[in-house]
């Protein structure tokens, strides 16, 4: 049965849902298993460290480079149709946006989908922070904070109604996509061995960037036979979160690709954490903890969906196609989040023990 056959059998609803809970599953499994974590990659750069969590980012960023990328020079996708360059990008939205999200992981401890990954593992703090960040999101994307975000998002927008590509925009060939992601996998093999990274978070690493790609690929596959328009997109939790909560509160829902994408990283994640014996309840540990965990969540919220994107969408899967509003953001996330721990965390650490 091809893929014409089973979206008619099916719905082509339920076949995006079905593709978003495959690549969620393996997302899940993946980056529970590797401890990826962009929150713990800019902590250790912003103490000076090169370490291992630096190295698995880098390793899942360029995977997912190579992967998209190979898929392109393959005729399995095509960047130009991806839902992220279609429509407008805001480099307002990607600066305020970014430095917010940036800010806000470091305070809640973990990006929207690591809150995601240890909330199936049992940690009742991320489940709390998840909860608050999907809130916000959906506050922002058609609630009370939705006309403050399109006005920051406006302020300064991409040209002729479509996102950039970021190496037509400095004149750079797209084949040199391909060799910028192999350098950068180069790089975190390097960096791996230099912290003695064994094989299995390596590979597990690997498997976050491929989910990417897989999620960029069904998609666009999915497009090119179904009736009905079909949004090119992969792995991003911003807006997902949003519209999962709002799926378990309408009345009518629709399947996407979205609503498979979250319950599969919660599943795969469980069952990641169930068969590496990981499980275990966790909770906060005092007033000033939750208070801070519960400010960083709402500013991810927020941030993320002013961003276009939260660590994974803005930061992986739109920076894998180089649009250069996501690598905007990406970048302020850095700099938000180390920003936020040198002046924040270090400088408590450095008052605590005087």
């Amino acid at each position: 049965m091809d893929l014409f056959e089973l979206t008619d059998r099916l719905g082509e609803g339920n076949v995006e849902a079905i593709m978003g809970l495959l690549v969620g599953l393996i997302f899940g499994i993946a980056a529970q298993r590797s401890s990826f974590c962009l929150r713990a990659a800019t902590v250790e750069f912003a103490r000076g460290q090169m370490g291992p969590r630096l190295a698995i980012w880098l390793l899942t960023f360029s995977t997912a480079v190579v992967w998209v990328q190979g898929a392109q020079y393959l005729g399995l996708f095509r960047v130009s149709d991806a839902r992220m360059m279609a429509v407008p990008g805001s480099w307002s939205g990607a600066i305020i946006g970014g430095l917010m999200f940036g800010a806000g992981m470091v305070l809640a401890r973990g990006c929207s989908g690591r809150l995601l990954v240890l909330a199936a593992t049992g940690n009742l703090r991320s489940v709390i922070a998840g909860m608050v960040f999907a809130i916000f999101a959906q506050m922002s994307l058609y609630g009370w904070l939705a006309p403050l975000r399109n006005w920051l998002a406006a302020l300064w927008i991409t040209p002729d109604g479509r996102n950039l590509n970021l190496l037509e925009m400095i004149g750079l060939p797209q084949a040199w996509a391909l060799w910028i992601g192999l350098a950068l996998a180069v790089l975190a093999i390097g960096l791996a061995l230099r912290n003695q990274l064994g094989l299995r978070p390596l590979v597990f690493a690997s498997g976050v960037g491929f989910a990417v790609a897989l999620g960029w690929m069904m998609t666009w596959t999915l497009a090119q036979v179904s009736f009905d328009p079909v949004n090119v997109t992969s792995a991003t939790f911003t807006g997902p979160s949003a519209n999962t909560l709002m799926f378990f509160l309408n009345p009518n829902p629709a399947l996407r690709f979205d609503v498979g994408l979250v319950p599969g990283v919660v599943l795969g994640a469980f069952l990641a954490a169930l068969i590496g014996r990981d499980l275990k309840w966790q909770g906060y540990d005092g007033a000033d903890a939750m208070r801070r965990s519960l400010i960083g969540a709402a500013m991810m919220g927020f941030g993320g969906m002013l961003a276009g994107g939260c660590a994974i969408g803005a930061g992986v899967t739109g920076g894998s196609i180089f649009a250069a509003t996501a690598l905007l953001a990406l970048t302020c996330m850095w700099i938000g989040a180390v920003l936020t721990d040198v002046l924040l965390d270090q400088r408590r650490g450095a008052l605590l023990t005087a």
